[in-house]
């Protein structure tokens, strides 16, 4: 993994979210990175992760919501990277998640680097993108996740708030 800055210690570094909140101190943490083997324009987006003890559903298993929170964050820093590059822009726009869901395919080790990959595969417009993710440990896909993120503007709580 890359030592540059991950994408939310670049772009919101004050954040405060549960799951990739940088200055979040009970949070999780996610640092997201542009994939260097991307090739397809797709802007796909990668992060490690190691769970916690505290973060098990039981002993040797990631807690399904803490996936879902792996899953739903990644994922929208990859849509405001996609965003952000497809509209010229320098920052990342401050994005939401309008709808996602996960399918959490086999239990989760708790003892393993967690690998997150996320792509985007639509983008209607330069305020959304669709964006599908997977989460891989011991070199077998546990969950995947698929959500639509909008980039929100003034008036909107999130706004600026990263």
């Amino acid at each position: 993994m890359t030592q540059k800055l991950s994408l939310q210690e670049k772009y919101a570094p004050n954040g405060i979210c549960f799951g990739c909140g940088v200055q979040n101190e009970k949070g999780l943490h996610i640092k997201s990175y542009p994939a260097e083997d991307a090739i397809d324009g797709s802007g796909d987006v990668v992060a490690e992760f190691r769970a916690e003890p505290y973060q098990q559903a039981f002993p040797g298993v990631v807690n399904g919501g803490i996936i879902g929170a792996l899953l739903d964050c990644h994922s929208n820093w990859t849509a405001a990277y996609y965003l952000m590059k497809k509209t010229g822009r320098h920052e990342a726009p401050c994005t939401v998640t309008a709808d996602y869901a996960i399918k959490l395919l086999r239990p989760t080790p708790s003892d393993a680097v967690l690998h997150l990959r996320a792509r985007v595969v639509e983008s209607p417009s330069e305020t959304q993108a669709v964006v599908e993710a997977e989460l891989i440990a011991n070199e077998k896909i546990c969950a995947t996740c698929r959500g639509t993120f909008v980039a929100v503007g003034p008036g909107h709580p999130a706004y600026h708030r990263w």
